[in-house]
């Protein structure tokens, strides 16, 4: 039987899943595509720690360009992570004529289109399903199942972290501090994690989703990014009390000519499919002209949920280079009713609004009162008892308002002597 010959450049957690599920899987495998998946080298840095799967000490090595250089291999498996020295690892191996696997969405959001076009140029091939909710077939849908649709909306739940964090302060009535605190111990978040409730990892997978879907690579910069630190549980309770969930959302969504990209905490309504996604579960929603409103649903992370995208991709792969196939990563078509990305500042949105005051009368007037000026009016309000706070919960849902309005009155709220701390608005969508 003809041999795919694999090198994996990452031995951590999901290189050890991906050798565990090629030698466990690797008959049933063969049997299915006529090919016998090869693994010829691994490399990581660390040669010294216990994986879950045994593997010979003359797979390993500490070179990757025992890999990149070596013309018998086929696929690299790029799974070490972050930019440097992973672009560089990549570039190596394409220029050698390897095609590619990665699971690396910061390095495709940053670089894609630089690596995307040099593969097309050699006549390679770069997959990418594990970089965006592991397991969850996300891309291939895109790519392949909806490729005759043309796509109205994605809203994504994509990060584990996050979600657990909302999904503890929710369900247990944690803290903020208390839920991240929980998510370290069990592991679910890194030591610093940052990237993760600042909202820039579900950035990197939106820049993925929204070319998948409308042909889009677009910078980081293009994407307004929010993160979940200023979402308390007074929030997520307050926001259950008027319907609605609290979730962390990468959105791509197309208005007439326009295409907003965005990722912030946003309040949704409780019996929407995307407000029971809890944990470090990821959902995807997407909104198509042909099949209409879907739900992708499961596992966000996890050894073996990520790695079984990355032999998903391995055997397409060997199914492309038996038939001496090339798909080209780039010849996805853009939408060309697209003009124009759209500003943070112009999108439209309701608001809920929460102001802590001082206990006095006129707080509410004061407040009403700069909205207006700004052309923004209140659907609902609810002032809280004071109890044993200085300072008096007022909580708005604000009638959709531009986001540049919004943000003139909150610097004016902000700096009235009746608020005690700075004032929290979150968007809401319908979906």
């Amino acid at each position: 039987m003809e041999k795919i010959n694999i090198g994996i450049i990452g031995f951590g957690n999901v290189g050890a899943g991906v050798v565990k599920i090629i030698r466990e899987r690797g008959a049933n495998l063969s049997s299915k595509i006529g090919l016998h998946l090869e693994i010829k080298k691994i490399c990581d840095k660390d040669t010294v720690s216990k994986r879950n799967v045994s593997v010979d000490k003359s797979l390993i090595t500490k070179d990757a360009h025992e890999i990149i250089d070596d013309p018998k291999i086929d696929i690299v498996v790029e799974l070490i992570g972050g930019i440097h020295p992973a672009r560089e690892f990549i570039t190596q191996a394409l220029n050698k004529g390897k095609n590619i696997v990665t699971a690396n969405k910061a390095l495709l959001a940053v670089y894609g289109r630089e690596l995307f076009a040099l593969a097309s140029d050699r006549g390679k091939n770069i997959y990418f399903e594990a970089s965006v909710g592991a397991g969850i077939p996300i891309i291939k849908s895109l790519r392949e199942g909806l490729v005759a649709n043309k796509f109205n909306s994605i809203y994504g739940i994509v990060n584990g972290t996050s979600n657990f964090v909302l999904s503890q302060m929710s369900q247990q009535n944690y803290s903020f501090d208390e839920a991240l605190r929980e998510a370290k111990e069990k592991g679910f978040a890194e030591k610093d994690p940052s990237l993760d409730i600042e909202g820039m990892d579900s950035a990197h997978k939106l820049s993925i989703l929204s070319y998948l879907a409308f042909g889009r690579l677009v910078d980081l910069s293009d994407i307004f990014v929010e993160g979940i630190s200023c979402v308390t549980n007074a929030d997520i309770n307050y926001a259950r009390e008027l319907g609605f969930a609290i979730k962390l959302l990468a959105i791509a969504k197309k208005e007439k000519d326009e295409l907003e990209l965005r990722v912030h905490p946003t309040l949704i309504p409780e019996d929407h499919l995307l407000s029971s996604v809890g944990g470090v579960f990821n959902a995807i929603y997407v909104s198509s002209d042909l099949a209409g409103n879907l739900l992708f649903y499961g596992p966000g992370a996890g050894q073996l949920s990520a790695a079984s995208a990355v032999v998903s991709d391995l055997v397409d792969l060997s199914h492309d280079i038996k038939a001496g196939l090339f798909r080209p990563t780039l010849k996805i078509s853009p939408d060309t009713s697209i003009k124009k990305l759209r500003k943070i500042d112009d999108i439209e949105s309701r608001y809920y609004l929460r102001t802590m005051t001082l206990d006095k009368p006129g707080v509410l007037a004061k407040i009403a009162g700069i909205l207006a000026k700004s052309g923004i009016s209140i659907a609902s309000v609810s002032q809280k008892e004071k109890g044993r706070q200085e300072a008096v919960p007022i909580v708005m849902i604000i009638h959709s308002a531009k986001e540049k309005d919004m943000r003139t009155a909150l610097g004016t709220i902000n700096k009235l002597d009746i608020i005690k701390q700075k004032a929290v608005a979150i968007r809401i969508e319908e979906l």
